[in-house]
């Protein structure tokens, strides 16, 4: 679906134009023609592939979607693939992963948004409020938006990481731990999805501010820089979480083992004590002929005395030690 076609020159807005009239516009000096789709067809990529002559290794990555993060060049232009990542509506442990593929050509850029409700009119607007670096032409855009992208990462990090300082309070006073490794596992897969979408934009976006720029980047290197920086943050964040993450799981798998233990030390305690008194009430339940104790006529108080005793004795040293 197209959400708009618009052409521009000297870093002003000239009109929204008709896909028919783009190869027109582009061949015109100083101008360039930013066009944005949402869900694309194949029929509108390949209308789209001819009116800027787009590679077509690229366009077929487009229209089958699910690539990984990456920027290629083909001759003087370049495909970037960025993915967006946003909270679930339906499922509070979950992510929903879209798409953004940008063709960049000296004289225009496409932007294709697949499987996502983030828009980017405000990233236009934003590059319509700057016509100095507007002047630029397509690499700024390009900046503009991926810089809106990795913007809207760092919601979501702080999200996770807010989450994650939550579950560690409760690690020692959670009635259920089994619970809060099952919400450390959940958080760890969805550290995983952004990191998906971080780590290897951070390696593609060397390429435009180090090294041989592209063409289309040479002026506005700067800018991809601080979007760098931003992506080396990010990744940063992630890794640290990840491994607060692995150290609460085992911390937590500690205090289902220092509890299991717990348990089995009272239930060893209060067996030893069964098993004092069962000795003893197995020694005069034996039934031999000469047990004079057994013809005493306190000798039934006596050994209930007995047995009393050791058992209070024994549950007192469990009880010293700690067990009980």
């Amino acid at each position: 679906m197209l959400i708009n076609c618009v052409a521009y020159e000297e870093g002003s807005k000239l009109a929204d134009i008709p896909v028919a009239d783009i190869s027109e516009y582009v061949s015109r000096p100083g101008c360039f023609v930013w066009v944005a789709l949402q869900d694309a067809t194949p029929a509108e990529l390949n209308e789209m592939g001819e009116e800027f002559g787009l590679h077509e290794l690229a366009i077929e990555d487009a229209r089958h979607g699910h690539q990984r993060p990456k920027i290629e060049e083909y001759g003087d232009s370049l495909f970037v693939v960025l993915h967006l990542v946003e909270q679930d509506p339906d499922d509070a442990n979950a992510f929903l992963v879209g798409e953004l593929d940008v063709f960049v050509g000296p004289n225009y850029v496409l932007s294709v948004r697949n499987r996502s409700r983030q828009g980017f009119l405000g990233v236009r607007a934003r590059c319509e409020r700057e016509p100095v670096l507007l002047r630029n032409g397509a690499g700024f855009v390009l900046y503009a938006l991926m810089d809106a992208v990795v913007d809207r990462y760092f919601p979501v990090i702080e999200a996770l990481e807010d989450e994650l300082e939550t579950i560690e309070k409760q690690i020692f006073s959670d009635t259920a731990p089994r619970a809060s490794i099952q919400r450390l596992y959940e958080l760890k897969q969805r550290a995983m999805v952004l990191r998906h979408a971080v780590a290897p934009l951070l390696e593609g976006s060397g390429k435009l501010h180090g090294g041989r720029v592209p063409q289309v980047c040479t002026g506005t290197r700067e800018y991809f820089r601080d979007v760098g920086d931003h992506l080396v943050r990010i990744n940063a964040s992630i890794d640290a979480m990840r491994d607060t993450i692995g150290t609460a799981i085992q911390v937590n798998l500690s205090m289902v083992t220092i509890t299991e233990g717990e348990v089995t030390k009272r239930l060893a305690a209060w067996a030893a004590i069964f098993g004092v008194c069962t000795a003893f009430a197995g020694i005069w339940g034996m039934n031999f002929e000469h047990m004079p104790e057994l013809k005493w006529r306190y000798g039934y108080a006596a050994a209930l005395g007995a047995i009393l005793a050791a058992g209070s004795y024994t549950f007192y040293r469990f009880r010293r030690a700690g067990w009980i």
